[in-house]
This record gives C-alpha cells, structure tokens and sequence, in this order.
C-alpha cells in the first residue's frame, strides 16, 4: 500500500483565455512533495512556475487536474498556505509588529489569548532577526530587512506550506545571501514544507532537497527533476569546492540551456 504524499499535483493544466484566443500555459504538471521538504522551481521566465505557485496558493483555479495538500483539494486561499513575494507587500501605514499581529490576529484571533498572540508575533519576529524593528514602519528599514518581515509575516500564520515566489529577486548580493542562509535556518529549526520559486541556479541548489526543472512554454510541464544529495546544515563557502554541489549546479545549467524544449521523464 503506497503512502499518499504530502503535497500533490496530478495533471495539472492550465489555459487562459482572451476572446477566442486560448493560450496553454501549463499541461499534465505530476508533482509529489513529502512533508518537510524544501523544492524549488526553477526555468526560463514564461513556463509558468509562478502560475503554479498560484494555483497551490488558491489564487488561481486550474483547468484541468487538482491540487491535492494532506488528502484534501486545494480550491482556494486560506492559511495553511502562506505565500511571500518577491515585492514584500507590508502595508505602509502598520509598524514591522503590527504587520505580523494583523495576520495572527486573523489566524489565530479565537484561539490564542492576547498575550499569547504578542508572545507569538516576537517569537517570529526573532526567528527572522527583526525584533528590535518592531517599532519602525517599512519605509524605516532596508530592502532586506523588509523581505524578512515578509517571511516572519507568512511564518507566523503556522502555514502547512510556505510558497516563496523569488522573495530574493530584488535584493542585492550580500543582502541575499543573508537571507538564503536565514531561510536555510529557520527550515532545519522549524521542519517546514517549502515551495520556491527562482531563476538563480545557485540558490536553487543551496537551499533545496530537490530542484524541478520546468520546461519552455506554452505548454510547460516538468521536464526533469534533481535530487540535491548534500548535507545539511550547508555553509556556502564549503560548498564552492564541493564536487556534488558542483555536479548538481552543472547538471541544472545543462538543462536550461540545452535540454528545457524537450521533456525527459521525471523521476
């Protein structure tokens, strides 16, 4: 008797329509992911990985096939799935605290006491490095430390799946690796289901138990995908010399640019 996984996709397909025009952005997506794991999407831009994120979000409904999130359809939004964008969508006028108490308070309003709900916005705060923010307003702090109230922000909503849709994509280089290893920590400390997306090979494989592969659309679909062997906790600077990480990183490379038109069988 085989286990039911986690988190699926089974068939997934999706097409807009203008008028008459139909485009097919997504065809047959067949997508298993285990409780715990960390999975990035990775693939030219078009292929419709941030319309995946979507569907699994519940923003979007999919043409064909389902979402399935322990058993159960997938059909729309709720908080068991927290999604952080690249664009950190804090509201202006809120305090970094008061960005994560409205969404405690929505989520957990009839089931933690006051007190519990503050001691539960400063315990995310301090996973993400920002308590000692928590008076200042967004425009108060840097690009960086915004993106990290983003992440307390989905956190703290305790969501089955956290769903990442290039949260690093507008941050410098250093900046971004503060967060990568940031991110890397807060998974091996809280266990949890991450679905990212990205176009950055290397952080595809520093972060990630498996890298999925999309390939080009219209149509697109998973055409491979790469299991990362390496050991966790990962330091960057170990893996510069690492020749698993160096395969995998290769291994990646060779499919967007040599091999994204045509689906290989995923494993």
């Amino acid at each position: 008797m085989t286990t039911q996984p986690y988190l699926k996709f089974e068939q997934v397909g999706m097409s807009f329509r203008r008028g008459q025009m139909a485009t097919e952005v997504l065809r047959d997506v067949n997508l298993r992911i285990e409780q715990g794991e960390f999975v990035s999407l990775i693939g030219h831009s078009g292929c419709g990985k941030s319309t995946l994120l979507n569907i699994l979000g519940g923003l979007l409904k999919s043409t064909s096939g389902e979402v399935f999130l322990e058993g159960k359809v997938v059909d729309d939004p709720g908080p068991d799935r927290a999604i952080v964008f690249q664009n950190h969508s804090l509201l202006p006028w809120l305090t970094v605290y008061g960005n994560i108490a409205i969404a405690v308070d929505k989520v957990f309003g009839s089931s933690k006491s006051k007190a519990e709900r503050h001691d539960w916005v400063m315990h995310n705060l301090e996973l993400v490095q920002m308590a000692q923010a928590k008076d200042k307003r967004p425009h108060e702090v840097s690009g960086g430390m915004k993106q990290r109230v983003g992440i307390a922000r989905a956190l703290a909503m305790q969501p089955k799946v956290l769903l990442m849709d290039e949260p690093f994509g507008a941050l410098d280089a250093l900046t971004r690796a503060h967060l990568q290893d940031s991110v890397m920590e807060i998974h091996a400390r809280l266990g949890n289901t991450v679905m990212m997306i990205t176009h950055d090979v290397d952080e595809a494989v520093l972060l990630s138990d498996r890298v999925v592969m999309m390939t080009n659309g219209p149509a697109a679909t998973i055409g491979e995908i790469l299991p990362v062997d390496l050991p966790r906790p990962r330091r960057r600077l170990e893996l510069a010399t690492d020749a698993e990480y160096a395969r995998c990183r290769a291994a990646v490379l060779e499919f967007l640019y040599a091999r994204h038109r045509v689906p290989a069988r995923a494993a």
